[in-house]
C-alpha cells in the first residue's frame, strides 16, 4: 500500500514537471516567433533555423527540426560511444519543439507588420522576455534538453571546457554562420541584427531577475510531492 502511494506521488510530480518543461517550450517559440515578426535579428539559438528558412524558403519549424536532427548527430560524432542512447529522445523534442514554432509563427501571423522602430524594439524586448520565462521553466524542470545545451555539454565534457565558455563560443559560431550565409547568399543580414545582440545580452539577465524573485515558487511547484 504505501509502495503504490509512493508510485502515485512520484507519478504526480513527473506529470508536473512535465507540463512545467511543455510550457517552457512553447514560451521560448513564442519569444522565437516574436522576435521574427520584429524583422530586428533573432536570438542567437534561433539563427541557424531562420537562416534556413530565408535562403531555401523551409517553412521555420521544420527548418527547426532539421536544425535539432544535425545537432543531435554532432552530438554522435563528438561523444561516440559515451553518447547515451536516451539522447536520442532529443529529436523527439526538436520535433515538437518546431511545431511549436510553426503554431507561434501562426499566431503572431495575424499582428500587423510595424515600421515603427519604436514598436518593433518593443517587440524585440518582448521576445527576450518570453524566451527568459521559457528558460525558466523548461530548464529547472529536468526533463531532455534541448539539442543545442546537448551539443553544448557534449563539447564541454569532451573537451573539459566550462559549459559557460562553451555556451559563448556556441552562439557567437551561430550567429557568425548566419550572417556569412545570409550575406554571401541574400546579400542582406538576414536572421542578424540589432536584435541578435540584445538577446545575447539581455535573456540571461532577465532569466537571472525572474529566478530571484520567482524561483523559489517554481522550485516549490516542481518538487511538490518529490
Amino acid at each position: 500500500m504505501i509502495k503504490r502511494i509512493s508510485n502515485d506521488i512520484k507519478k504526480e510530480n513527473y506529470i508536473t514537471r512535465l507540463l512545467v518543461y511543455l510550457l517552457g517550450l512553447f514560451i521560448m517559440t513564442l519569444g522565437v516567433s516574436m522576435s521574427v515578426k520584429s524583422n530586428l535579428g533573432v536570438s542567437p539559438v534561433s539563427s541557424i533555423p531562420y537562416t534556413i528558412t530565408c535562403i531555401t524558403g523551409l517553412e521555420m519549424g521544420k527548418a527547426t527540426i532539421l536544425f535539432h536532427i544535425v545537432l543531435v548527430f554532432m552530438q554522435i560524432l563528438i561523444l561516440r560511444k559515451a553518447f547515451k542512447i536516451k539522447n536520442l529522445l532529443q529529436v523527439v523534442v526538436g520535433v515538437i519543439f518546431g511545431y511549436f514554432t510553426t503554431f507561434s509563427n501562426y499566431l503572431f501571423s495575424f499582428l500587423p507588420t510595424s515600421n515603427s522602430i519604436v514598436v518593433r524594439l518593443v517587440m524585440m524586448i518582448g521576445s527576450t522576455i518570453l524566451i527568459a520565462i521559457g528558460i525558466f521553466f523548461y530548464l529547472p524542470a529536468d526533463i531532455i534538453p534541448l539539442a543545442g545545451e546537448g551539443a553544448m555539454k557534449a563539447i564541454s565534457d569532451k573537451a573539459h571546457i566550462n559549459f559557460n565558455k562553451v555556451k559563448i563560443g556556441f552562439d557567437i559560431s551561430m550567429v557568425t554562420i548566419s550572417l556569412v550565409a545570409c550575406l554571401v547568399v541574400l546579400k542582406t543580414l538576414g536572421s542578424v541584427g540589432i536584435g541578435t545582440i540584445i538577446a545575447a545580452i539581455l535573456v540571461g539577465s532577465i532569466l537571472g531577475i525572474i529566478t530571484k524573485f520567482f524561483g523559489a515558487k517554481r522550485d516549490m511547484l516542481l518538487q511538490r510531492n518529490a
